[in-house]
């Protein structure tokens, strides 16, 4: 028989084993918590306490031209900093074996005489930082150390001087190619350019290296994991940075000369479609941005868009031949002044009785009203499909930040001036570069190839990876494009510029043009114009593209002014790729008149 005093020591002892239970319960759930489910977040925080991690920068890839020639790199500057509570500690201990061999005092005057100070400005670094926080564990050093400084701090062996490693970018052929490049700002992030367009392959991943501290927060020797870095990529360009260089001194000059605003020269590879230059004026050094502008950051080869004016009367003779509308020898009734059925009036730059002009006449002459009566014989959306084919309107496949498409407004929608006016290179707008690219087709037989400015990006373990070939639309008949060449070097022989233009043993073609600047408010600014000048050479067998504007000449302002900077620009061109003399002949001039 169970008694009443045994029933309650069982039920006390019940009582004791469940309170037991639950206790290591509640433990091995915490065990389990700290251990098992948290076990990540736990370590980092002891880690934390006991050691310390910093990171290992990785260098940004390098931008090179053609040839390999360095335009932005990285290299490595270190910032030093003190450890004042060591120090102190330092001075303060008395065990012989545990005192530093080298005392603050000898110490201090080392760095000092490392860092470009005096002894007594170090040591007052490291007093005004304790009297401040008598645990203070940083005084800044010296700031943009280079690698010779920062070794000699390493080799003095002092557990108390920390150096951490800081990427800079430099620039060191400075302001050549300054406006393509880009640069990046003051946080490192890339601004405009090459270093914004290509960051993908340029951008380096970071490593890390962590340790565990002792006593006194001192590093503890031997205990370092390292997560290496991975440098980014190179991007080899197609410029030439010669050239480049070259043709920014001169388009500098000739811009300077003719008192313009800024100025440009680029060059494009007929075959390929490369662009070999792109030179600017003003330019912008990416080691100093503040001496230019910042409306000078940016490329204005890619970001300008102006109405071309008369370079694309040749695009209205191509478009009116390939129509099977005209031919270089056909020809039409041109006064100085024409009024059109519409109302619309036309009239020419220059006064002159009525011409029976051809339509090679016509360009040599430049002629807005006939080239009006001729380019309104094909209707207007085909002019339209025609000038979106050389590019109007239309961002190059390069895809270079800032890059302005251009304006072609729908021709639906075309007034009874712009029915005429497109025709000679207003009412619509472009930039240097896609001019380049309308010519490119003209003298690669109406094959249009998109422009390239990025050959490759190579990895920091050198794999290679080239550019996506670049697209190529054949957009007017071969012989149609031979047939405006052909007007192109009569405009180079019998034109107002023929004898500043030309280029001693070479057979050129080429196209000016004196375009208007409007005001913001859809009117023109008198007297003020944005002039450019684009040849083909040699004509007989086209290899290069050559564009050079000039915006708001004063001293000539007409394309005129552009005359001597083209020829210069084309003749180093023709140098550079050591490109052969014409061989052949020019064939009879074609009549300006029937």
């Amino acid at each position: 028989m169970t008694t009443r005093a045994t029933r309650g020591t069982r039920r006390r002892t019940v009582v004791a084993l469940a309170v037991i239970l639950a206790v290591l319960s509640a433990f091995v759930f915490r065990l389990i918590d700290i251990q098992v489910v948290h076990a990540d977040d736990n370590v980092a925080a002891s880690l934390s306490k006991l050691g310390g991690s910093s990171p290992v920068p990785g260098a940004r890839g390098d931008i090179v031209d053609e040839d390999g020639t360095v335009l932005a790199s990285d290299a490595f500057v270190y910032d030093a900093q003190l450890d004042p509570k060591l120090i102190a500690d330092y001075e303060k201990q008395t065990d012989p074996k545990k005192k530093p061999k080298m005392p603050w005092s000898e110490a201090s005057e080392k760095i000092a005489a490392i860092v470009g100070m005096t002894g007594d400005d170090v040591r007052k670094l490291v007093s005004d930082a304790l009297a401040k926080n008598p645990n203070s564990q940083y005084a800044k050093l010296k700031n943009g150390l280079s690698t010779e400084k920062y070794l000699a701090l390493r080799d003095l062996g002092l557990a108390y001087v920390y150096s951490k490693a800081r990427a800079i970018r430099v620039y060191p052929n400075g302001a050549v190619a300054g406006n393509i490049v880009g640069f990046l700002n003051g946080e490192g992030k890339a601004q405009y350019g090459i270093e914004r367009m290509d960051q993908q392959c340029l951008a380096a991943t970071n490593g890390s290296i962590s340790y565990k501290k002792g006593q006194g927060g001192v590093r503890i020797p031997g205990s370092e994991r390292i997560v290496g870095a991975v440098d980014g990529g190179t991007v080899k360009l197609t410029l030439d940075s010669d050239l480049q260089w070259y043709l920014q001194q001169m388009i500098g000059e000739q811009a300077q000369r003719q008192g313009a605003k800024a100025a440009t020269a680029t060059v494009v590879e007929v075959k390929t479609g490369k662009i070999r230059a792109a030179a600017e004026y003003p330019s912008v050094d990416p080691n100093n941005v503040n001496t230019v502008d910042p409306e000078y950051w940016r490329s204005h080869i890619f970001s300008d868009a102006y109405e071309p004016g008369s370079t694309f009367k040749a695009i209205t003779a191509a478009t009116v031949i390939d129509q099977g509308k005209a031919t270089p020898l056909s020809h039409v009734a041109v006064p100085a002044r024409e009024k059109f059925p519409n109302g619309t009036v036309i009239n020419d730059a220059f006064p002159h009785p009525v011409y029976d002009y051809t339509l090679a006449g016509a360009l040599i002459d430049s002629s807005n009203v006939g080239l009006s009566k001729f380019g309104t014989q094909v209707d207007p959306a085909t002019r339209a499909e025609y000038l979106e084919r050389f590019g109007v309107g239309q961002k190059t496949a390069i895809g270079f930040p800032a890059e302005q498409s251009g304006l072609l407004r729908d021709p639906a929608k075309w007034d009874g001036t712009t029915m005429y006016t497109t025709t000679f290179g207003q009412a619509f707008t472009v930039t240097p570069v896609q001019i380049a690219g309308a010519y490119q087709a003209l003298a690669n037989d109406g094959k249009k190839i998109d422009l390239s400015l990025v050959e490759s990006c190579t990895d920091a373990d050198g794999t290679v990876h080239e550019a996506t070939a670049p697209q190529s639309e054949q957009i007017i008949k071969p012989e149609t494009a031979a047939a405006v060449r052909q007007m192109l070097e009569n405009v180079a022989v019998q034109g107002g510029n023929a004898k500043t233009t030309k280029v001693d043993g070479y057979r050129i073609g080429l196209k000016t043009g004196t375009a208007q600047k409007t005001d913001g408010h859809g009117k023109y600014k008198s007297g003020v114009f944005f002039t450019s000048m684009v040849g083909i050479a040699p004509i007989e067998d086209p290899q290069y593209v050559v564009v050079v504007t000039l915006d708001e000449p004063t001293k000539m302002r007409s394309s005129a002014a552009n005359a001597a900077a083209f020829q210069q620009a084309m003749t180093q061109v023709l140098k550079t790729y050591h490109v052969a003399p014409s061989s052949e002949p020019m064939g009879p001039l074609l009549p300006k008149f029937n």
